[in-house]
């Protein structure tokens, strides 16, 4: 089944070939269209879509951003409501798109470590929701810079916990600052769940937060798997801090409504795409 991108693009494709005049206003209706579907769009892309040169292009973002469209970022453009500075709270956040997350946690947990293994739990209400996956008889070393999974944690005795120290943010309830930053400077463990606020390919792993993106930073690099679990509704997003490049991620849990495009982006990037 063809896609509207498929449909925009075959238009534009057979309009420049026969000859036929667009008119700017339909080429950035078209332009919106494409921007909307694919998440974000580079300048060349669109140039090369459309037949037009860089500036034209440049300056129909310009004209469809001052209407409150898209949003242009460096090299290209993605839609108006992708990129956010601000966060929800832990309740807000919790009751979001609930039933998809626990498909996430369900699916995600059967990537944890053999018995023996150590996992790292980044703070996040997808990555919390693994908690009640974990098998009673899987003996795990398991860190965490989250209050509330750590809570949970705590009462098992197949766990051996490690909370991280630090500042605790109040609105994600995960300590963040050099302490934590220092015990991950050191560490490296099997595998490490990792949450986001959102996900692109061009602005990888983000979140709004500076703090809590160079704990999450330090994650990544301390892990040999890193396991990213977010809903379809992150994807194509991009909040103020980029925390990792999407090459970094082994494997992106979702689910079902992530767009057959984005999965291909993703796809090309080598990640696996695991759908819940």
């Amino acid at each position: 089944m063809q896609t509207i991108t498929d449909l925009v693009t075959e238009h534009f494709i057979d309009e420049n070939r026969n000859g036929v005049t667009v008119y700017p206003e339909e080429r950035q209706q078209a332009v919106t269209t494409l921007i909307s579907q694919r998440g974000r769009m580079s300048v060349a892309d669109l140039s090369d879509t459309f037949g037009v040169t860089t500036e034209t292009v440049r300056r129909d973002l310009a004209l469809l951003e001052r209407l409150g469209h898209i949003r242009r970022v460096h090299g290209g453009a993605v839609p108006a409501g992708s990129l956010t500075v601000t966060e929800p709270g832990m309740t807000e956040r919790d009751h979001t798109r609930a039933e998809q997350k626990d498909r996430i946690a369900k699916r995600a947990a059967a990537y944890l470590p053999p018995s023996g293994g150590s996992v790292l739990f980044d703070a996040g209400t997808t990555t919390g929701r693994i908690i009640p996956e974990l098998p009673s008889d899987l003996d795990l070393t398991v860190i965490t810079n989250s209050v509330p999974i750590a809570a949970r944690l705590a009462g098992l005795n197949s766990v051996t916990l490690h909370m991280l120290g630090g500042r605790v943010r109040g609105i994600t309830q995960a300590a963040v600052g050099e302490e934590a930053l220092r015990i991950l400077d050191v560490l490296r463990v099997d595998v490490a769940f990792i949450g986001t606020n959102a996900l692109s390919v061009g602005h990888g792993l983000s979140t709004p937060d500076t703090e809590e993106a160079a704990v999450k930073r330090a994650m990544v690099r301390c892990a040999n798997h890193v396991v990213v679990v977010a809903d379809s509704s992150k994807v194509g997003r991009e909040h103020l801090v980029s925390f990792a490049p999407i090459h970094s991620v082994d494997i992106l849990v979702t689910d079902a409504d992530i767009t057959p495009a984005d999965r291909a982006h993703f796809h090309d990037q080598g990640i696996e795409v695991v759908i819940a």
